[in-house]
C-alpha cells in the first residue's frame, strides 16, 4: 500500500510547547474536487454500516455533506440508553441523527462522508466475525457473535494539551493545503485537502479530530518538542544572494529530513487499502497498517486521483495497545483461529497467547474453563 504525496511541499515547522505543526503546501490546487464542512446540530450519530450493524459515535461534522430536513429523529437519554422513539416518562434526551453508511453519494457530483470515522470503522471491523470454525477453545459467544460489541477509546483534539492554542496562534502559509501534527515529536495526524481555501475553512476542525492515548499522554505530560533548527554559517555569507541560497538549502534539508525520517512511517508498504466509493475519477478509500510491533502504525482515509496522488487525507496514530490488538487478530485470522498454530507462529506457547488475549481485552472469546486452564499452566511454568 503506497500513496503519492506529489505536489505537496513541506514548509518550515512551527512549535508551541510540545506541539509541532508542519505545513504542506501545493503549487496548484487539485482540479475538479472541493471539500466543505457540514456541522451537525445533533451531538450523537448512529451510522448504519449495511449489514445490520450500527456504528455509534460523537460526530461533530461531515465533509462534502448534503442533508434532508427531517425533524423526526431518534434520541438518546443522558447517561443511560439509546431510544428509537419517545416512551412514557422519558428522561431528559438529546437528538440522535441516523445516517446510512459512513460514505454515501449525495448526488451525481457529491459525496458525504464522516471524516476519520471511516478509518476507525475499518479498524473496528478487523476480523470482526471472529472464529469461522467452532474450535473447542472458543466460547459460544465468540462463534455466534464474533467480536461484537467492539469499541475503542479516543480523545478529541481539544483534550490534547496545547493543540488548540497552537492551531489558533500559528499562521497559515500561502497555498497551504495540509498539515502534519506532532506532539512531543510523535506524528499524531496528517491532514490534506485539495484546495487552500478548503484548508483554511477546515483548519479549526482539527480540535474535533480523534487522537490516540499516546498523543493524549504526551500532551498531558507537556513533553517539549526537540530543537530541530539548523543555523546558517555566516562566514560563508557575502551577499543577499548567498543568504537566499543558504536559506533555500536549509529549507530543502529540513523537508528531506521531515519526509524521510519524521513522517517516514506514515505509509506502510505491507498494509492494506480498501476502496469505499468512486466519484468522478476519484477514489475514497481507507487503509490499515501491517500492525508491526514496536513501530508506528497509522490508520487513515484518502481521496486519490487517477494517478494515485493524494487530494484528501486524514490519519490516526494507533496506540501500542491498539496495535497489539490488531496484531493478535491478524495472527489468529491468518491461522484460521487455531490457538496452537497462531502461538507457534509467534514463538510462544498456547497459555502465553491466551493470557495475551485476556490482557488485550479479548478474554471473553475463550471459554472460561479453557482460560482458567491456561492460567493454571502459566502459573506452573
Amino acid at each position: 500500500m503506497t500513496f503519492a504525496l506529489d505536489g505537496l511541499e513541506t514548509r518550515p515547522a512551527q512549535v508551541w510547547g510540545s506541539v509541532r505543526l508542519v505545513p504542506l503546501v501545493r503549487d496548484e490546487p487539485v482540479p475538479h474536487l472541493r471539500l466543505h464542512r457540514r456541522v451537525y446540530e445533533e451531538p450523537v450519530s448512529v451510522v448504519e454500516v449495511g449489514d445490520g450493524t450500527v456504528y455509534t459515535s460523537f460526530v461533530p461534522h461531515a465533509f462534502v455533506a448534503s442533508w434532508s430536513e427531517d425533524d423526526q429523529l431518534p434520541a438518546a437519554s443522558y447517561g443511560t440508553r439509546l431510544l428509537e422513539r419517545d416512551t412514557k416518562a422519558a428522561p431528559p434526551r438529546m437528538p440522535v441523527r441516523t445516517t446510512r453508511r459512513m460514505a454515501r453519494k449525495a448526488g451525481k457530483d457529491r459525496l458525504r462522508f464522516l471524516p476519520l470515522h471511516l478509518a476507525v470503522e475499518g479498524y473496528l471491523a478487523l476480523h470482526f466475525g471472529g472464529p469461522e470454525i467452532a474450535w473447542e477453545e472458543w466460547s459460544r459467544r465468540a462463534v455466534a457473535h464474533g467480536l461484537s460489541p467492539r469499541c475503542e477509546e479516543t480523545y478529541l483534539g481539544h483534550q490534547v494539551r496545547g493543540l488548540e492554542d497552537a492551531l489558533r496562534i500559528f499562521e497559515i502559509h500561502p497555498g497551504q493545503c495540509g498539515v502534519m501534527v506532532y506532539v512531543a515529536d510523535a506524528l499524531a495526524s496528517a491532514f490534506v485537502t485539495p484546495h487552500p481555501d478548503d484548508y483554511r475553512a477546515l483548519h479549526p476542525t482539527l480540535v474535533e479530530d480523534l487522537f490516540g492515548e499516546l498523543i493524549y499522554m504526551y500532551g498531558l505530560l507537556r513533553m517539549p518538542a526537540g530543537d530541530l533548527s539548523a543555523g546558517i554559517d555566516d562566514t560563508e555569507i557575502r551577499s543577499l544572494e548567498d543568504l537566499r541560497t543558504a536559506a533555500e538549502k536549509r529549507q530543502a534539508e529540513w523537508a528531506a529530513f521531515h519526509d524521510g525520517v519524521m513522517a517516514g512511517q506514515l505509509f506502510d508498504e505491507d498494509g492494506s487499502r480498501q476502496v469505499v466509493q468512486y466519484l468522478n475519477g476519484f477514489e475514497l478509500s481507507r487503509f490499515l497498517p501491517s500492525f508491526g510491533l514496536r513501530k508506528e502504525n497509522h490508520i487513515g482515509e484518502t481521496i486519490t486521483d487517477a494517478d494515485g496522488g493524494v487530494a484528501y487525507m486524514k490519519t490516526f496514530r494507533l496506540s501500542d495497545a491498539q496495535v497489539k490488538r490488531g496484531y493478535l487478530l491478524k495472527r489468529l485470522a491468518a491461522h484460521e483461529w487455531r490457538l496452537d498454530a497462531a502461538a507457534a507462529s509467534m514463538g510462544i506457547d498456547e497459555p502465553a497467547l491466551a493470557l495475551r488475549l485476556e490482557r488485550s481485552g479479548f478474554g471473553y472469546l475463550l471459554r472460561q474453563d479453557v482460560l482458567d486452564h491456561y492460567r493454571a499452566q502459566a502459573r506452573v511454568t
